[in-house]
Parts: C-alpha cells; structure tokens; sequence
C-alpha cells in the first residue's frame, strides 16, 4: 500500500519538535498524549485571504516584488468576504465523517490573523467581513463534540515587511532576524497573539506551531495546561508517511490534494481509496493522520473536496472499531493485509484486506496469515455485517470462517454487505479476530 501512496518532498524537517524532544522540553500531560493516540483522525483546515486569488498559502510573498507584497497586504483584505462562511456545516460534515478533531489556520505565515487582534490590521476585523472568524469555528466544533484545536505560525510575514526585513522562512544560512528568537519585536508580536487566542476562546485542545516554538508553547501551557502541542512538541512528518512503527503520540499531515488551500485549477486530488489506505498504514503504525481541506474563498468546502471525504466517511461508518482507540499489533502487515489490535482488548486483532480491487458481494476470498495464532477462544467476524444474510439469498452461508494450520491462520473472508448498488466495494474489508496469540518477534 504504501508504495502506492503519492509522496511529496516534507516542507519541514520536524524542526521544534525533535529539539523539544532532545531537550526534554515536552510539558504535554501523558493522559492527554494517550487520549490522542485514540482519537485517529483530524481535520486541517487551511484557510486565509489569499484563497481569493487561489495561490499556495503566504508563501507566494517570499521573494516577491514590493508591488505584489503591498497588493497583498493591503488590496486582499479589502475582498475577504466570506458571507458563507458556516463552521456549524463543517463540524457537521467532519463529525459525520469520521474526524474527531479539527485544527483551524488562525494565523498562517502571512500575518493575517483570522480573529480580532490589537496587534495588527492585518486581521480579519479590517475586512468588508469582519466577523471573528476563530470564534465561530470554536463554538461551532466544540459544540458538535469535537476536538477543538489551532494553528499559530510564529512566522509573520507582514512583520518582517514592516521592519525592512526580506520575506522568507529560516533556512541554515538565512538571515536569522526572520526567527522569533532572534527578532525581539517579532516574538513580543507573536506572545501577545498567543495570549489573546488563549483567554479569548475558551479550552483548546490542541496547537499546532508551525516554526520556531521556543517560548511560544511555554507561554501556552502556562495559560492552558491542558492544552496538546503537536508540532513543536511531538514528531508531526508532513507528505509523508514513516517506514516503520514510530512509539508514542505522532500526526501525520496530508493534503487532499497538491495544495493546501484551495486551488481553484490544476488540482489533482487522491480519491477516497488513497485515503483510507493512508489511513490504514498510520493507524498500522500508531500514529494519527491530519487530513487536509482548503475551503474555497466564499467559506463553502469545495464540492470535490467533500465527496472524497464523505468516501472515507462511510468506510469509517462502517470500519471505525479498527481505527479509534487501537495501537499498532506487533507487526504492522502482512502484504496486503495490515494490523491494528484494541487498546482496550490488546489481543483483539483486526485485519485490514487491502488491495484487493473490486470485490463482488456473494463472492469469497482466501488469506492465509503467518503472523498470528488462533486460540480455543477465537471468533472471527466482518466488520459492518452480522455474517449471518445474504440478500436475496436466503440458502447462502455468507459467515466468515478461520481455521489454524501448520502453515498459518487461514481466512475465509465472504463480502455479503451490499454497500453499493452495483454489489462491488473497491475499497478494504476488515475482519474482526478476538482471542489471538502473536506469532514471531
């Protein structure tokens, strides 16, 4: 599966959080670390002014001339309108989904604040909009029970234009005033966002720092220390997926497409199959995945963008006791076949079939397995089908069976749940094994 997977370069090289790690910087609660790890998946919201114009998010400002930098800080805001802007369908369609928790752009690499803020006008409050923005996506997520996270970028181009200081992202061998830590200014610009953003909106969840996070998130879990910092805290691998198991909370970061934020031409988006299949692998290896929407200018989720994630959402309906509240079995896959196991239950395996194409409703397949062992105790079902009907064929016997050899545990896997009209599902079975014995290493 994973070969089959689009791989992009990784925009970062986990910057913060590896150094917080390093330096034993990490003050994230460990139930609240262990509560991650349940949760699965997360919905990336990015999502700023410049999705007027459909360009790459902030970063079209590096390296622009002054004509494009003065249009964008000062002819963008007079058009941000988003008058449909409604999070309530949002945390709808996330919750029907399958995601557990959102984390919204507040404030990308830009400087445009999507809230009220006494440090710029460079925010959403000077905008034919004017709304706050942050406080309608915290209201609306919390109150549909979802995790309720930010995003903050200690990075401020608009900053770095007024002090004289050429637009970039800190690279070794760049100038280093474009870093908090090295920029007084711009970290007393960034503290204070922090402290608005965190007494303003009641308990979040979740803060996702993308740069420097030195001083920062020691600001955070001074005000809330329930809040969990993901990147500048924990590994956050970005377009990518890692080889192997990683231990402890991860998150990985995807986009349902090339972009970000919305790109209104010359998209090319991964359907719902290399969603879930994403899914499968970063479940297989203990991590959560941050999947990625860019909401068109207007406010509205791109049409695209929704029935792709409405793909996964069903499989989720379907499939979600192998995905929320497991860690990684003692092997990851077998082939095609991938493993989570229940926190709860560690010796409740579920078996992921990926790959396996179109498979026809009333049609069987085998699998043979090397790397578990049935015991006296063992049941074996499909999840989302009782295993006992299949329509409109009151003499077939669509039950899931299981037999241990000296070769293996050998399946034999029915798909008898009509999920689609046409009785083919191209999309991966699940099969629920309790009572098992690891196999091997």
């Amino acid at each position: 599966m994973a070969a089959a997977l689009p791989r992009a370069h990784a925009v970062a090289d986990q910057n913060a959080a590896d150094e917080a790690a390093v330096q034993g910087k990490i003050l994230n609660k460990p139930e609240k670390m262990e509560a991650f790890r349940d949760q699965a998946l997360g919905m990336f919201i990015h999502w700023s002014l410049d999705s007027q114009i459909g360009t790459v998010i902030s970063h079209s400002l590096v390296g622009a001339d002054e004509n494009y930098a003065r249009r964008f800080f000062e002819d963008l805001p007079k058009s941000f309108n988003p008058t449909k802007y409604d999070p309530t369908e949002w945390a709808s369609l996330a919750k029907l989904c399958g995601f557990k928790y959102a984390v919204f752009t507040n404030k990308h690499h830009s400087g445009f604040c999507m809230f009220p803020t006494k440090t710029t006008d460079f925010s959403i409050a000077n905008t034919p909009y004017s709304k706050d923005i942050t406080k309608m996506y915290a209201d609306a997520f919390r109150a549909a029970g979802l995790g309720m996270g930010f995003y903050f970028s200690p990075d401020d181009f608009w900053l770095l234009h007024k002090q004289g200081i050429p637009i970039s992202r800190y690279k070794a061998g760049g100038d280093p005033k474009v870093l908090p830590t090295k920029n007084p200014d711009l970290m007393k610009h960034n503290l204070a966002q922090i402290e608005e953003l965190y007494t303003r909106y009641g308990a979040v969840d979740y803060l996702f720092i993308d740069g420097e996070a030195d001083g920062i998130r020691d600001l955070v879990w001074k005000l809330q220390p329930d809040t969990l910092v993901t990147r500048g805290a924990i590994a956050t691998p970005e377009q990518k997926l890692p080889d192997k198991e990683v231990p402890g909370p991860w998150e990985a970061c995807f986009t349902l497409g090339t972009q970000w934020q919305f790109k209104p031409t010359n998209e090319k988006y991964k359907s719902g199959t290399d969603l879930i299949n994403m899914l499968i692998e970063t479940r297989a290896k203990g991590g959560n995945l941050l999947l990625n929407v860019g909401p068109e200018p207007s406010g509205v989720i791109p049409f695209e963008q929704e029935r792709i994630i409405r793909e996964l959402g069903l499989w989720l309906f379907i499939n979600g006791e192998a995905i929320y509240k497991v860690r990684p079995w003692h092997v990851i896959r077998e082939n095609d076949v991938w493993f989570t196991r229940s926190a709860e239950q560690p010796d409740t395996v579920y078996a992921f079939l990926t790959n396996q194409g179109e498979w026809l409703r009333g049609k069987r397949k085998s699998f043979v397995l090397k790397t578990l062992k049935a015991t006296e105790a063992t049941q074996i079902s499909v999840l989302g089908h009782d295993g006992k009907i299949l329509e409109y064929s009151p003499k077939a016997d669509p039950s899931p069976k299981f037999s241990q050899k000296a070769d293996g545990l050998h399946l034999d896997i029915m798909l008898a749940q009509r999920i689609y009209n046409n009785s083919l599902w191209a999309n991966p079975v699940v099969v629920k094994l309790t009572a098992m014995e690891p196999v091997g290493p």
